[in-house]
C-alpha cells in the first residue's frame, strides 16, 4: 500500500480527530463485554469504505469535464453577466478547484490509510464548501444558466451528495474501530499489570455468573 504524505499540521489533525471521536464514535458501556472477543477483529479487520473510493475514483475523471465545461461556458456569457456575478462565478470556480484538489487527496489519504482527520476534512470541504458554492452554481438563475451547466452540474451534485453520506458511514465505522482499539489498549495495560486479578474477575462473567468472590465449601463449614 502506498505511503500518503498529509498536508494538515499537526493541531489540526488533532482537532479533527476529537471532533470525529465525538460525533462519529457510538461509545456504549454494553461493548465493554465484547472486548476479549473482539480483539482480534478490531486489530485486523479493514474499514476502508469500498463506495466511497469507488466514488472518488470517478469523481477524479469526471471533474476535469466539469471544469472545462464550466470554463468554456463562463466565456461565453462574461459580457452578459453584472459586474458581481463576474467575481462570483470566478472566484467560486477557483475556489471549487482549489478545494476538490485538496479534498480528494485528503478522501485517498484518510480512506486507503484508515486516519479519521483526513477523512473528516474530506466530509467537512465537502459539506461546507463545495455543496454550498455547487448549489449556488445550480439555483441562482441571474448567472445566465445554460443547459450544458444544469447538466454537468447534476451530475457533480450526485457526486458530493454521494461522498457526503459515504464519508460520514466510512469514519462512523473508523471512529468506533479506533475506540474499541484504544479500550483493548486500556484492558491489556490492566491485565498485564495484574494478570490473575484480571482473569478471575472476567472467568465467570461471560456466563451470566456473578464476578463478585463466594465463599467456599471449607469456610461455610468452618462459619457454622
Amino acid at each position: 500500500m502506498p505511503v500518503f504524505y498529509t498536508p494538515l499540521p499537526r493541531n489540526i489533525r488533532m482537532g479533527l480527530a476529537n471532533l470525529s471521536g465525538s460525533v462519529f464514535a457510538n461509545n456504549r458501556t454494553r461493548d465493554s463485554c465484547d472486548f476479549r472477543d473482539n480483539s482480534d477483529k478490531a486489530d485486523n479487520e479493514v474499514v476502508a469504505h469500498l463506495p466511497l473510493q469507488m466514488l472518488m475514483y470517478f469523481n477524479i475523471y469526471f471533474f476535469p469535464f466539469w471544469w472545462l465545461s464550466e470554463v468554456v461556458m463562463l466565456e461565453l456569457k462574461f459580457p452578459l453577466l453584472p459586474a458581481y456575478y463576474q467575481a462570483l462565478l470566478v472566484t467560486g470556480v477557483v475556489l471549487l478547484t482549489i478545494f476538490e484538489i485538496l479534498r480528494i487527496y485528503l478522501g485517498y489519504v484518510g480512506n486507503l490509510e484508515e486516519k479519521v482527520p483526513e477523512l473528516a476534512g474530506f466530509w467537512l470541504l465537502t459539506f461546507f464548501f463545495q455543496l454550498p458554492i455547487l448549489l449556488f452554481f445550480v439555483t441562482d438563475e441571474g448567472i445566465l444558466i445554460a443547459p450544458l451547466e444544469r447538466a454537468v452540474h447534476a451530475v457533480y451534485l450526485l457526486f458530493l451528495l454521494a461522498e457526503t453520506l459515504a464519508s460520514f458511514l466510512a469514519l462512523r465505522n473508523m471512529s468506533r474501530k479506533l475506540t474499541l482499539q484504544f479500550h483493548l489498549r486500556q484492558f491489556a495495560e490492566v491485565q498485564s499489570l495484574y494478570p490473575m486479578d484480571v482473569a478471575h474477575a472476567f472467568a465467570n462473567s461471560s456466563y451470566g455468573r456473578s464476578v463478585l468472590p463466594m465463599p467456599t465449601a471449607e469456610d461455610v463449614r468452618a462459619g457454622n
